[in-house]
């Protein structure tokens, strides 16, 4: 007997009571519509989730602010050009989704009338959604009964019902439990209540049980076990990388490039290096020969499957555009507008320091 099954007499008390709840406490966000307003514009819940996506609610707010201020619906995202998109993107991280965001909003354009379909199936065809975002879209903005499980639903979920398989595997088991709770009706407010209880109560570390709309209801909490699920295999140590980007001044200019669009921060404006990636240290050579100066002090970053250290090595030969290849000298005192990526950015400030 499953755990949902063995504890069915009360499930069916899960949503209401946690509904209750979000009716008073749900939190106040820029893309959320608070209970009993009018369900919000699809583009905005899509934006939101695709910049949610490992990624806190703190560090997208104000993104999210800028990018509906400056392209207030999806036939405007679709227009804009990509260099543009990418610079605005830029300092948020997952450079993909930036890729994803442009594909989708021109897909909707191109193949949808400028319209979100509200169905999951639909919603899964276009670009960059998966089977969460679609399920999150088609709740949230179209009231359709959908099981929207994201990291923090499946902390709530393993816990309510003391699912202790480890993850991966646990996680077709968590869905399941789920669905059996989803409500058929207010599907997206029970969702975004189930996002908040995760984000403020039921938290990965000394979750406030004491406080928990759904205690009376929680497996985990009456076993005492609440702070240990959902078990998670064993952290593997991350490869360590490391590389060189080059700082080419020339006049009160830095030399930029624009990266390939696929790969790592695919797209994006940066500095020239010598060829790191997730799979490889870089080859320690600049792309001209010149009088390089190599800084002390590194950068440190850590992507998704690996860590880099990238030196800085500076010159401030002039060197004309012809020898440099594909790019544009960009002036320091504006760089903040070229939309370097955290890693080029922080290499580009210890440049400018060093230089002073």
């Amino acid at each position: 007997m499953s755990a949902v099954e063995s504890y069915s007499q009360k499930t069916g008390d899960i949503a209401p009571a946690l509904l209750r709840h979000y009716d008073r406490h749900a939190r106040t966000l820029p893309w959320r519509a608070m209970p009993g307003e009018a369900a919000p514009d699809p583009y905005r819940v899509w934006l939101s989730e695709i910049m949610l996506q490992q990624t806190t609610v703190a560090a997208v707010a104000p993104y999210f602010e800028r990018f509906t201020a400056r392209w207030p619906d999806v036939a405007a995202l679709a227009a804009t050009d990509d260099a543009e998109l990418m610079a605005a993107w830029a300092g948020l991280g997952y450079y993909a989704r930036a890729r994803n965001l442009l594909a989708c909003a021109r897909a909707v354009v191109a193949d949808h009338n400028g319209q979100f379909p509200s169905d999951e199936a639909a919603l899964r065809s276009l670009p960059g959604v998966g089977a969460y975002t679609a399920a999150a879209i088609a709740a949230i903005a179209f009231g359709k009964r959908a099981v929207v499980v994201d990291a923090n639903v499946e902390r709530v979920v393993a816990r309510l019902f003391a699912i202790t398989t480890p993850l991966p595997t646990a996680r077709a088991a968590i869905r399941d439990a789920c669905d059996q709770i989803t409500p058929a009706t207010r599907s997206g407010d029970f969702a975004q209540a189930m996002m908040d209880l995760g984000a403020t109560i039921c938290t990965p570390r000394n979750p406030a049980c004491l406080t928990c709309p759904l205690a009376i209801h929680c497996q985990a909490n009456r076993l005492g076990i609440a702070e240990t699920l959902p078990v998670k295999p064993a952290k593997t140590a991350k490869p360590a990388r490391t590389g060189t980007a080059y700082w080419i001044e020339n006049d009160g200019k830095v030399w930029l490039i624009k990266r390939p669009g696929k790969g790592m921060l695919g797209g994006m404006r940066a500095l020239p290096d010598d060829n790191w990636a997730a799979g490889r240290d870089g080859d320690s050579q600049p792309p001209i020969a010149a009088d390089w100066r190599t800084l002390n002090e590194a950068v440190s970053h850590v992507f998704t499957h690996f860590t880099l250290t990238l030196s800085v090595a500076l010159t401030s030969s002039p060197v004309h555009p012809r020898a440099l290849g594909e790019g544009e000298y960009w002036p320091v005192k504006s760089l903040d507008s070229a939309g370097l990526p955290t890693l080029f950015s922080k290499a580009a400030k210890l440049a400018i320091s060093a230089n002073r």
